[in-house]
């Protein structure tokens, strides 16, 4: 929301510098129109580069919010899991590369949750990162 404001900053600020310069100096009517034909082509290129920089961002942020997305969703995909326990594994998306960090309780679960996470729409790679939590924790939980 912001940068349609800064673009019509950038326009305005544009065509009262354009305005100031056509209204310098008092000379012939054709030399002011040249300079304001100039002033107006000089501004023209400055709302071009503002609206592509307006896409580029907009383009980010449109970058971000999917990650999230993909986030909730491989995240989830986890809970669904039978097996899986999501407060072991933390997601992190990052252009669509989804990185699991954390424990499991066996190793067939590594690659199970590689597994639910690759089946996420979105998701580009995975980056898997998960251990396997030793034995003496598990005896701590069983015994607990």
């Amino acid at each position: 929301m912001k940068l349609p404001h800064r673009l019509i900053g950038i326009a305005v600020t544009t065509l009262a510098i354009a305005f100031a310069a056509g209204c310098d100096r008092k000379t012939s009517m054709e030399s002011t129109g040249d300079r304001a034909d100039g002033a107006s082509e000089r501004a023209g290129e400055k709302m071009d580069r503002a609206a592509t920089d307006m896409s580029r961002e907009a383009d980010k942020a449109g970058d971000k919010m999917s990650d999230a997305a993909i986030t909730a969703k491989v995240k989830t995909a986890i809970i669904a899991e039978p097996g899986l326990k999501a407060m072991q594994i933390d997601v992190d998306t990052v252009n669509g590369v989804v990185t699991l960090t954390g424990t499991v309780d066996a190793p067939q679960l590594i690659d199970q949750a590689k597994q639910v996470a690759q089946s996420v729409e979105g998701v580009k790679s995975v980056n898997n990162r998960l251990t396997v939590k030793a034995s003496s924790d598990l005896r701590r939980v069983k015994h607990a």
